[in-house]
Formats: structure tokens, sequence, C-alpha cells
């Protein structure tokens, strides 16, 4: 079931939970910021509507009845989504946040929230998604596939390509060096690269490498 369907493609943002009050309230709280939100009780009348969505943004519950929150961000993997979700659960812990983002979550929520610490994600999950989709990544080829990278893939794509270890780059980015490594294996796969020197061929395939981004090892 869905309503509220957004008239403003550009701005779009889904909610997708089970709990009406829950989808209610931060309808309204978007609507007031100026984005156009559209609600979703159930995974897949959200997955059949991104038919004719293409959201900024996603805020998805992770215990969902029938397909669950997981199993919904396993799909959008799938299909190579590329806009931020954030996914959100009243029972959360962190084995489920990790495997939430493995499967390509931005960011975490555990309820209840205050509406302002949601509104302060979403704002932020959609400048940098923006951004990232707007162009080049700074100091790396225009290669194919880099539409397909959120905000975070590519920060951690420019360490990698930097020759930054996990460890390395999870301290430059303020993430685990876990985390740095689940962001990478989302890379490697949307890209097509076999391991990690086949990564850096692609990045760099446009133009000859600059010294500052020749790895002198790859981790």
């Amino acid at each position: 079931m869905d309503w509220q369907l957004s008239c403003d493609a550009s701005n779009s943002v889904c909610i997708v939970d089970d709990d009406i009050a829950v989808c209610d309230a931060l309808t309204l709280l978007l609507r007031i910021e100026g984005f156009g939100p559209s609600a979703f009780t159930d995974g897949p009348s959200f997955l059949q509507a991104l038919d004719r969505l293409r959201p900024v943004c996603v805020i998805l519950d992770l215990h969902l009845p029938g397909l669950s929150g997981l199993g919904v961000l396993q799909r959008l993997s799938a299909m190579r989504f590329a806009s931020p979700v954030i996914v959100m659960s009243g029972q959360s812990d962190i084995a489920t946040a990790v495997e939430a983002m493995k499967f390509g979550a931005v960011d975490f929520l555990e309820k209840p929230f205050a509406a302002s610490a949601m509104l302060d994600r979403v704002r932020e999950a959609v400048v940098i998604h923006r951004k990232a989709t707007a162009g080049k990544i700074e100091g790396l080829a225009n290669f194919p596939g880099r539409h397909l990278l959120t905000g975070r893939e590519r920060d951690v794509l420019v360490q990698v390509a930097r020759g930054a270890s996990n460890k390395e780059a999870g301290r430059q980015l303020g993430i685990s060096p876990r985390t740095v490594e689940v962001h990478r294996a989302r890379i490697m796969e949307k890209l097509g690269a076999k391991n990690a020197a086949d990564l850096i061929r692609i990045v760099l395939s446009e133009r000859p490498a600059s010294p500052s981004l020749v790895p002198a090892a790859l981790p």
C-alpha cells in the first residue's frame, strides 16, 4: 500500500514502514522541509513503485512484515540502486546494522529518534548523493559506472586509489576498517572489478595516473 505520492520527482523521498503513524509523521516532516515524500507500508509495493519513482533518498524500516528491510536492501543491491538508503529499527544490534550496510545502507537510526536527527541525516545523504552523481570524482578518471556509487563509496574509492589500507582509509573517513571493507566490496561489485589491481585500472583508465594516485602497494 502507498499514498501521498510525490509530484516533485527531483526531490522525492520514499518512506517504507509498516507503522502508519511513523509514515505519517515522517511524511509531514519531509513535506514541511520541501521534500516530496512517498510512503509505503511494505517492501513489495515500494519496489514496484520504483518503476515510476526515482527517489533521492529512501528511509527504510528493517523489520517489515513479509519481505524484511534487509530483503528490500538485497533487491535494491541487485538493481544497483544508487540513491542513499537510511535504515531504522526498534530492535537494533551491531550485526544487523553491519548487514544493512553490506547491502548498501548509508546510515542507521535506532527508534525512537528525534525528528531533527532524521531530517539532518536525510539532508546530508541527499546533498552527498547529488554531489556524487553530478559529475566526475575528483582525482579519478570519468570511468564507466561512477554514477552507481553512493557518496560514501566515492570517498572510500578515492582512499583506495591512493593506496590506503582499510585501516588508513577508515581513519581518514572516521569509519571502521570493517565498514571500509564492506564499501570496498560494494564498489568492486558495482564496477565489475575482479581484484584491487583491476579496480585501480578501471578508475584510472581514461587518463595516465598521476604519481599521487599510484598506490605503492595494494592492500
